[in-house]
């Protein structure tokens, strides 16, 4: 949609000096940094897009001085703004002596944890700073914002300023009819909502958000229209993971609707679920169920559906994908077609030996070998759906060139998840979204169907097969604590489901689990997003300096080891170091540089500025890398992988990462057959598993690419031993 939105407003010169680009610049990252809205914490499924920070502390008060000097017109002002969660409120009592005196907030529709827990400091700072123009507290941008907004108004008011509040409708009407639109910075870039209004409804919402992440920002475009025409208001729920894509659609709505004359106060706040609130009971009978639709239950679905099984997928949230969609480098396979067509040596035994390797030797070998062998027709079955993978380059701990990726270098998993989901609207598969599974249903030991709930049904399926894939739990700082109390507190790059839901429901059957204890930190994730650096722009040449402008390890050493040296490091971190070379061959970079985790410059003394590190020493960490590119030779660290090219065009660019949780190895105890396997070590007779859900294939360390060849080849495994089971 083509638009724009004139606000109306004349500002003074007060209300000038108000941060606008905080309002709207922070807004890509105001959810990453929202501990409100995380997955990780255990009892909610909200947005995994949101690492671990603390809720802002109330602010200690401070004494307003009745006395203070200042340039305003004693008395008492009130101002609005827009809020996340409505309008807030800011009244300012200017003293006689013309200063701010005290300041009054109200901002009912806050989240509580987040933008109302930053309420106080707000106020503390306006009355230090006797100004609107304060720094606002990190992680409430939006309340931030909005404080600072009103503030200024009242402030110019109390300057004896007019403020034009802009059309209002007139008398009990809601809008003033016609078309409007707004538009506001999401994750991607601008998101712009067009509504079209009579004066007291909503009759049409078009959102336009081309830039958002696919397979979750692009799910709130294509989903929250809906949710506003139902509720008729701007204020309705963020859609769980994608909560920097809701926003940004929630403020443009709420441009729109203010030019069409909307006081925003007049419509109420979300209403929270009644979990009281009493539930139909309904009974589905099935062949197979599949419980998650991340990669691996949409494998196992249309694989299933394929051999003439009636099948039924619960999802846990309002869309598929699961950890999936997070990732980012490409599929593992061995003696593919790809490969040889471009020359590449490589075998299933040295795909093996490097997986056994890269896992510390505690895989079960078994299930590695299965992997191995079946990865090549995995990627055949991904040709034939319409899903290729012909990029092929190394990762970290790969021997050789293994690692399959989309032509255009963009993320495999949002690539693969579309293109199972077209699969799976293609075949008509049942999918219940929002739909939770909670028991498995166990007759004498045989697994016969599964009880689920939604938000307002119970379900009882019954099915002669049950295939869990709901992905590992590192989303569920609970169970986290509970295996490695040593990573409290890490921030995690898993999807909102992450759960741990299908190894708890395993265990009350009497599955057993196996290297539960093993979770993976990423060594390149971003901080103040959770999100990672897919390991193709290391694979590509990328490499890792330290705060001190220094490589400090092999970049393409196996995860665990690069993280541990990162944490080695001052700080505990390290830049991600690329130039304009790499970011033009590979698209996922697009995305870092959009939503704005990346720092460059057109020289490396002037990125190491950037970065704060010196200059000389970054400029001969660089000369030294590129003339071991030259050489073919790194002498400082024996990295022989991804030295195609050198890092000599400019620009140069810089992410400063750390690690962060990444894969949950442990989990379920599997055979060969994905069959689950009880703690007597025999099969549970109906009960099959495959993905992140599973132990064993990983061992003590995953290597990059083999989670995607996991969920292809086991979610193949599965579908093929449940279609097997429901035929004897």
């Amino acid at each position: 949609m083509k638009g724009s939105t004139k606000t109306g407003l004349l500002r003074g010169l007060i209300a000038a000096a108000v941060s606008i680009a905080m309002l709207f610049g922070l807004m890509a990252v105001e959810y990453y940094l929202n501990p409100d809205n995380q997955a990780a914490q255990s009892s909610a499924a909200q947005t995994a897009e949101t690492p671990a920070v603390p809720a802002v502390a109330e602010a200690e008060p401070i004494s307003a001085d009745a006395n203070a000097a200042g340039a305003f017109q004693p008395g008492t002002y009130t101002a609005t703004a827009n809020g996340f969660g409505g309008p807030v409120d800011v009244t300012i009592t200017i003293g006689d002596a013309g200063g701010i005196a005290d300041v009054v907030i109200a901002g009912q529709g806050e989240t509580p944890d987040v933008g109302g827990a930053a309420i106080p400091e707000l106020r503390n700072q306006i009355i230090t700073a006797q100004s609107a123009d304060i720094d606002g507290v990190s992680g409430a941008s939006f309340t931030s914002g909005a404080v600072k907004e009103a503030a200024a108004n009242a402030l110019a008011l109390a300057s004896g300023q007019e403020i034009e509040t802009g059309p209002k409708a007139e008398g009990d009407n809601l809008f003033i009819p016609g078309t409007y639109t707004g538009s506001s910075k999401g994750f991607g870039g601008d998101v712009e909502v067009t509504v079209t209004v009579s004066e007291m409804a909503i009759e049409d919402i078009q959102i336009s958000g081309d830039h958002e992440t696919e397979n979750i920002g692009s799910f709130a475009v294509s989903m929250l229209g809906e949710r506003i025409m139902d509720a008729q208001s701007p204020n309705v729920d963020a859609l769980s993971g994608a909560t920097v894509t809701s926003s940004a659609i929630m403020r443009a709505l709420q441009q729109a609707l203010t030019e069409a004359g909307a006081d925003l106060s007049r419509f109420p706040a979300p209403e929270e679920a009644d979990p009281d609130a009493p539930k139909t009971d309904e009974t589905l009978d099935c062949d197979i169920c599949i419980v998650g639709a991340g990669g691996a239950g949409m494998t196992a679905a249309i694989k299933a559906t394929q051999a003439g099984k009636n099948v039924i997928l619960l999802e846990r949230m309002p869309y598929v994908g699961g950890n999936t969609t997070k990732a980012t480098g490409g599929m593992n396979a061995a003696e593919t077609h790809y490969q040889a067509e471009q020359g590449i040596e490589d075998s299933v035994q040295q795909f093996i030996d490097d997986t056994m390797e890269g896992g510390h030797q505690m895989n079960n070998k078994d299930l590695v070998t299965v992997m191995a062998q079946n990865s090549a027709k995995g990627i055949d079955w991904l040709d034939s759906i319409g899903a290729p993978l012909p990029k092929v380059s190394f990762s970290g701990g790969a021997t050789n060139a293994r690692i399959h990726a989309p032509e255009d270098g963009s993320g495999v998993g949002a690539f693969l998840v579309t293109r199972f989901l077209n699969k799976v609207n293609e075949l008509g598969i049942n999918v219940l979204y929002d739909t939770k599974a909670t028991e498995l249903i166990s007759d004498n030991g045989t697994v016969v169907g599964v009880k689920a709930e939604s938000a307002d049904t119970n379900y009882t399926i019954n099915a002669k097969a049950v295939i869990l894939t709901t992905g590992g739990f590192g989303n569920n700082q609970d169970m986290i604590v509970q295996y490695r109390p040593d990573l409290e507190g890490t921030v995690s790059t898993s999807a909102p489901g992450a759960m741990g839901d299908g190894i708890v429901m395993a265990q009350a059957v009497g599955a057993d689990l196996v290297d539960i204890e093993q979770i993976q930190l990423h060594p390149t994730v971003e901080q103040g997003t959770s999100m990672l650096i897919t390991e193709s722009v290391r694979g590509d040449g990328a490499i890792l300096v330290n705060q001190e402008g220094k490589r400090f390890t092999d970049e393409l050493l196996t995860r665990d080891k690069v993280s541990a040296a990162e944490l080695e490091q001052t700080g505990g971190y390290a830049y991600i170091l690329f130039d304009q070379r790499l970011r033009d061959g590979l698209k996922a970079i697009e995305k870092y540089v959009s939503i704005g985790i990346t720092v460059q410059a057109d020289t490396i003394e002037g990125l190491a500025e950037q970065i704060g590190c010196d200059p000389a020493t970054l400029s001969e960490t660089l000369s030294t890398w590129n003339q071991a590119v030259a050489n073919k030779n790194d002498e400082e660290f024996g990295r022989d992988t991804g030295m195609e090219n050198d890092l000599s065009v400019a620009p140069f660019y810089a992410i400063k990462i750390a690690p962060g949780i990444h894969h949950t190895m442990g989990g379920v105890k599997i055979d060969t057959q994905a069959q689950v396997i009880n703690t007597e070590g025999k099969p549970i007779p109906g009960l099959f598993a495959a993905g992140e859900v599973c132990g064993g294939v990983h061992g003590g360390n995953r290597i990059g690419g083999n989670a995607v060849a996991d969920i292809v080849v086991f979610g193949t495994v599965a579908s093929e031993s449940a279609v097997a089971y429901c035929d004897k």
